[in-house]
């Protein structure tokens, strides 16, 4: 009786442990507008992706390699990031840990924002703006040269759920969620959180210059 009781509480630690490593390696992110995303992004930029191939790129602190999926880059455009040609982007070999899957054939265009890691490569994940530049909306793209960046001392807040309210003048009131129940509506698309010269910050359609329109940011 008392080894099957050992066995027992045995694989109930087993089956613990296993449910424990499986949360610790999903991948969970909090939606962001892509304003949002490009201000907290060290590199964005629109490219091609021409090639990838899964690389060692160390050890773990237990001597097993770190694997990581290269993709070869042909850059189009920088919007944000160094003075100098990205060539490569790093991801994670696996969506479980957050890692990008492009395609590699050179065909089509992303939009892809990351972080610069201390030896300057630049890394991805699933919770970075990376998307096809053929989906973005006209404002969106105009926005990435300069609009986006004029908003990135406000705070964009999502609402994820009526009642939402602003607690200082400088943040936008992000409402698509409740509103279009999607992360992309119109807001995403169409808006960028703008600092007026009073120090506040308010929606902007961005179809005339920010002082002749802005949405009123208690009515989005």
């Amino acid at each position: 009786m008392s080894c099957t009781l050992s066995s027992f509480w045995a694989a109930l630690v087993v089956l613990l442990l296993w449910r424990v490593e499986e949360r610790a390696e999903a991948c969970s992110c909090s939606p962001v507008h892509p304003q949002q995303a490009f201000c907290n992004a060290d590199v964005v930029i629109r490219a091609k992706v021409v090639g990838g191939k899964e690389v060692d790129t160390g050890n773990d602190i237990y001597g097993n390699p770190i694997k990581r999926i290269q993709y070869e880059i042909k850059q189009i455009k920088m919007f944000k990031g160094p003075d100098r040609d990205i060539e490569t982007v790093f991801t994670a070999p696996s969506s479980a840990v957050c890692g990008v899957t492009l395609e590699t054939n050179g065909k089509k265009e992303y939009l892809i924002a990351g972080k610069a890691e201390s030896d300057g490569k630049m890394h991805v994940t699933l919770c970075d703006f990376i998307v096809p530049w053929e989906s973005m909306s006209p404002t969106q793209k105009k926005s990435l040269n300069q609009r986006y960046q004029m908003g990135c001392e406000c705070k964009i807040s999502r609402c994820p759920s009526i009642p939402c309210v602003i607690n200082s003048p400088d943040e936008c009131l992000w409402t698509d969620w409740v509103m279009e129940k999607s992360i992309s509506g119109r807001q995403a698309n169409h808006y960028a959180c703008i600092k007026r010269s009073d120090g506040s910050c308010a929606w902007y359609r961005g179809v005339a210059p920010p002082k002749k329109e802005f949405l009123d940011i208690e009515d989005p």
